[in-house]
């Protein structure tokens, strides 16, 4: 118990507190970098194929139904794994460590917001897609102004959950070094040789980030839920 107690105080006063903080930092800017970036794209290419799924065209829904289908059966890992050495090997097409993040980020996001997209415009009643033409709206006019406005709002959660999902992503983009977060807190601990300190800051990051999210995203569902 004493030897406990002597080595916990040993962490407390430790230097490698502060001295992973810097390295964190700079990962963490990459991180968010990354996450906002391909997120964004991914929702362009969500709600495009979102809204493809719900065509009556077969062969533009079974294109999205492929896409959707091969990206969320299939992790992140072997998706970035194969945008950055797959397609450099076979296809000669190269990216750098951050581009492929990035891609990888905007095709997996993007596959699960499509779901969201048309869960959110499904949810709504048929009636409103015919009330919309019976005052001589059109089909993408009454989906404009009627449907997607009211969809937006149930779709807000689930969209705010898959960028918390899509930011903890990026922490397996350290297999192919990419300068993230936890690739910046395993070069320190290969460079010192301590693991306490460095992980447990990482995930302290990673939760500062994290729970502010989770809190404004159920103070909004508490907003619908009235």
């Amino acid at each position: 118990m004493h030897d406990l107690i002597e080595h916990l105080m040993e962490l407390t006063t430790s230097p490698h507190w502060g001295g992973v903080l810097p390295y964190l930092i700079e990962g963490i800017q990459i991180t968010l970098y990354i996450t906002f970036i391909g997120v964004f794209f991914g929702l362009i290419l969500g709600i495009v194929t979102g809204l493809a799924r719900l065509s009556k065209s077969k062969i533009i829904y079974g294109l999205a139904t492929c896409y959707i289908e091969v990206i969320r059966g299939t992790p992140i890992l072997v998706q970035v794994l194969f945008i950055y050495f797959a397609l450099a090997d076979f296809f000669g097409i190269t990216f750098d460590h951050l581009t492929a993040g990035i891609i990888a980020i905007a095709i997996n996001a993007g596959a699960y917001v499509a779901e969201i997209v048309r869960g959110g415009v499904a949810s709504i009643d048929k009636g409103q897609m015919e009330a919309g033409r019976s005052i001589g709206l059109s089909s993408f006019q009454t989906m404009r102004y009627i449907i997607w406005p009211q969809a937006l709002k149930r779709m807000i959660p689930p969209l705010g959950n898959q960028f918390i999902i899509s930011l903890k992503d990026t922490s397996l983009f350290a297999v192919i070094s990419t300068g993230e977060a936890v690739f910046m807190g395993r070069q320190y601990v290969a460079t010192t040789g301590v693991y306490f300190e460095p992980y447990f800051m990482m995930g302290l990051v990673y939760l500062s980030i994290t729970i502010p999210c989770m809190i404004i995203l159920r103070a909004y569902e508490r907003k619908l839920d009235v």
